[in-house]
């Protein structure tokens, strides 16, 4: 792919998902690059894929390939040349990502609590209660908290959950605060204290993606770069990657600023929710020893019913 031109109006082409929630976050991140560089709108120009995530909805992610399915149709057109960079909800992404590719900016993270939608709080919810979603994570602590409960399957976009919810084919759903924010939905159910519920990794954070041989746009990308995010996300990331979890681990955590440090607390479930190991740990922005020496604390005292689903045993 040839620099593009000084007299070419397009400086950048992103590629995103092609959902809507995706489509937000892609205009979102044009509106910061324009912002950051003095550009007009036309300078970024934004490339929709159907990712291979959003064409089957009828199974769990880990059942046909995990988080790749997010990120492997964007991966192409970035290798290919096609696209400048990806926007991507860092979330969705695999914890280990090739070589070639380096994650040149996280935005500002939006509000990174999960709401729920259909109950004003999980004890609000009638005894017996059917709850609909396909994460481990949020199956989990909402069985941790209501055994009583019962989860059915539910996968899809925002409006897609939100119709299966209305069609009364569960009672309760959860959805991530700052999807519903980023909808303009932020009237959406009930936000869930981080307290006594932990998010997901990385939730919240839209990062953008590219070449790592790219300087250019690695340069371009690094004015709309937010610090602290960074801080808490990679944080996050590397928790995950100590504790060699996947698709079917249930793991939630939150890291949050303390002074001048960052404040990690973690739980790790087993499917069914019984059990639960919890620990948190507190050390300096870019140090990731602290999540490594939490993720190996709390493995250490995780019966096998959890343990199995990490590292070799996953």
């Amino acid at each position: 792919m040839t620099d593009h031109d000084m007299t070419d109006p397009v400086k950048l082409k992103l590629g995103t998902r092609a959902s809507p929630l995706a489509m937000a976050q892609a205009h979102e991140t044009r509106a910061r690059l324009c912002a950051a560089h003095g550009w007009d709108e036309q300078a970024v120009e934004l490339h929709p894929v159907t990712a291979s995530g959003d064409k089957v909805q009828d199974r769990p992610l880990a059942e046909i390939g995990g988080k790749a399915l997010w990120t492997k149709e964007l991966d192409q057109w970035l290798a290919d040349g096609l696209i400048d960079a990806s926007v991507h909800s860092l979330k969705d992404v695999e914890t280990v990502r090739p070589d070639e590719f380096t994650l040149a900016a996280i935005l500002p993270r939006a509000d990174k609590r999960d709401r729920l939608i259909g109950a004003a709080s999980l004890a609000a919810l009638p005894q017996g209660a059917v709850i609909g979603t396909s994460a481990p994570r949020r199956a989990a602590q909402a069985l941790h908290q209501r055994p009583d409960c019962k989860v059915v399957f539910f996968r899809g976009n925002v409006a897609t959950r939100l119709a299966k919810l209305a069609a009364g084919e569960a009672d309760a759903t959860f959805l991530a605060a700052a999807g519903l924010e980023r909808l303009g939905q932020q009237g959406v159910g009930h936000a869930l204290d981080p307290a006594d519920w932990l998010p997901a990794p990385a939730q919240g954070a839209i990062a953008l993606e590219c070449r790592t041989a790219d300087s250019r746009v690695r340069q371009l990308m690094a004015a709309v770069d937010h610090a602290p995010s960074r801080a808490e996300v990679m944080a996050e990331r590397a928790l995950l990657a100590a504790l060699g979890g996947g698709c079917h681990s249930a793991i939630a955590v939150s890291c949050d600023p303390v002074g001048d440090d960052l404040l990690m607390r973690a739980a790790l479930f087993s499917p069914d929710g019984a059990e639960r190991v919890a620990g948190e740990t507190r050390f300096a922005p870019g140090d990731s020893n602290g999540p490594a020496q939490l993720a190996q604390d709390l493995l250490a005292r995780s019966s096998p019913a959890i343990r199995n689903l990490f590292g070799s045993g996953h």
